[in-house]
């Protein structure tokens, strides 16, 4: 009882009713084939998953009384899935659900990155320049005008903010407004607030071209303070991504399973906010 209840705890019967429908079927065992042992639930498999995103311990430390198996299980489930596409499409379920439900706020949106420290080279690693040459990545965010993250990519610490905001943009998948009514999902806000990193003519062309209003302060002519009035809610949102401790340091060195951990992160935010 006390393991049921710990992932419980863990995964919501909320979250486990999002999650649930997305994921794979498992593969049928042969016949004749040994038995072994039985596989862990996947539900006990997610709680070691945010157990060790929220926490930040190591996947081999995953403390076995939990009842969610292995960290070398919780890990392979991580990657799985986030090959299936249930990570991302868990986020826009998410999302959808808070478009439907009028809490998304698509008037206005801001765009900002933070770079982390990587404890090990990887995939999408790259020499921070704030960080003395050492290797790092970077987490790019689109939030609405409350703070909640609409998308998010990992880069290199030393790629440009500049380079990533028409990547942001592209791959954001949308959200449906209108429950089980026909229409593309809405992928574009009203007006893009951004910082001085990303004044450059090809990014207000970019937004300009896709009939996104731009707010971008200018280098040398306006203050940065001004700018913070609107864009505190991104800064926000970055700090709701970092009080996830796997985030704060990556020791992923895989761009799958950093991907994953932060898809996950954005939907576990946007979770709270669900009516």
């Amino acid at each position: 009882m006390a393991r049921a209840s710990t992932v419980e705890r863990l995964v919501t019967d909320e979250l486990w009713e999002l999650v649930e429908p997305l994921l794979p079927r498992p593969r049928p065992r042969r016949r004749g084939a040994r038995t072994g042992r039985p596989p862990v639930p996947d539900r006990a498999a997610l709680a070691g998953i945010v157990f060790v995103l929220a926490t930040g311990i190591g996947w081999n430390d995953l403390p076995p009384e939990l009842g969610c198996g292995s960290g070398t299980t919780c890990w392979r489930r991580l990657r799985d899935w986030q090959r299936a596409g249930v990570w991302g499409e868990l986020h826009r379920v998410v999302l959808d659900r808070l478009g439907q439900a009028g809490v998304l706020d698509w008037s206005r949106a801001a765009v900002d990155s933070v770079s982390v420290r990587a404890k090990r080279r990887g995939e999408q690693t790259g020499p921070s320049p704030t960080d003395r040459g050492k290797a790092g990545s970077k987490y790019h965010v689109l939030c609405d005008r409350n703070g909640l993250p609409l998308h998010a990519v990992v880069s290199g610490a030393n790629t440009h903010d500049s380079r990533m905001l028409a990547e942001l943009l592209d791959t954001n998948p949308g959200v449906r407004e209108r429950c089980g009514q026909a229409g593309r999902p809405r992928r574009r806000p009203g007006k893009l607030h951004a910082d001085k990193g990303y004044d450059y003519p090809r990014c207000r062309r970019y937004l300009s071209g896709r009939g996104i209003g731009v707010r971008i302060a200018r280098r040398g002519v306006e203050d940065s303070a001004r700018l913070g009035w609107v864009r505190w809610v991104v800064e926000r949102t970055m700090a709701w991504l970092l009080s996830f401790r796997r985030l704060g340091l990556r020791y992923e060195r895989s761009r799958t399973s950093i991907e994953a951990l932060l898809k996950l992160a954005c939907a576990l935010i946007c979770l709270r906010r669900l009516p």
